[in-house]
């Protein structure tokens, strides 16, 4: 099925009118794996309505370590500090799941931020569920277990994928989560044996979601509600599973 703008799902809640004012500037871009949208301290010229792609929000450290506060995809956008007026931020934005977005130039979404219509509330509603994802991450990293971690990371994957495969190396994983890789590879190793997961060459296949939501810490369902509650035209997953219809 070709892709449209309307496969990211803040774009899809958009009213007719103002998805019109804003179509014509939206540009289809391919996003591969590993690609930076932007580093700490650029100027935010443009934003990224994820379609089947999956964008980390990294922060980087002086001595190269990094770790990651959130992760956006076909429900969200990356690129916030353009209508917060910020411009810039000190976070870096990686492509975690390659795929597409819809790129647009950030004066056209200022703009029509600024009109102060139902783009301005949809925007900022987004933005509240994803500070409730960034500080769940930050208590999550600090008080979970790696296997909590990696079953929290996995699942917020999959909730913005349309299919439960994950394809990311052990390595990539352990930066995004700020840990050593042998913690990641004896967290993934145990999903295995449990039969939870398949894992060979950076290809995750989770075979039991609602096993791997059991072994979860109660972030992710902290987070998945108040996405919800803020959001609630999102046909996220239920946690059984299941897309909610």
């Amino acid at each position: 099925m070709p892709l449209t703008p309307r496969h990211n799902h803040l774009l899809a809640a958009l009213p007719e009118q103002a998805f019109e004012r804003l179509k014509g500037d939206l540009e289809l871009v391919t996003l591969p794996l590993g690609k930076a949208l932007y580093e700490s301290g650029d100027a935010l010229r443009h934003v990224y309505f994820p379609t089947d792609s999956i964008i980390s929000l990294l922060y980087v450290m002086e001595n190269g370590a990094s770790a990651e506060i959130s992760v956006v995809g076909n429900e969200g956008l990356v690129g916030i500090a353009v209508f917060m007026g910020g411009e810039s931020t000190p976070s870096r934005a990686i492509v975690q799941s390659a795929g597409h977005a819809y790129r647009l130039p950030g004066q056209r979404l200022k703009d029509e931020f600024n009109r102060h219509g139902e783009l301005l509330v949809l925007m900022l509603r987004y933005t509240q569920a994803l500070i409730t994802q960034m500080a769940q991450t930050a208590v999550c990293n600090r008080h979970h277990s790696i296997d909590q971690q990696l079953c929290r990371w996995l699942l917020l994957s999959l909730d913005r994928l349309q299919s439960d495969h994950v394809r990311m190396t052990q390595e990539l994983i352990a930066n995004m989560l700020g840990v050593r890789r042998e913690g990641v590879t004896d967290a993934a190793g145990k999903l295995q044996r449990l039969g939870i997961i398949e894992y060979s060459r950076g290809h995750i296949k989770v075979l039991d979601r609602k096993r791997l939501e059991a072994l979860s810490c109660e972030c992710y369902e902290v987070v998945r509600r108040e996405t919800e509650r803020l959001l609630p035209y999102l046909p996220l997953r239920t946690p059984t599973g299941q897309q909610e219809d």
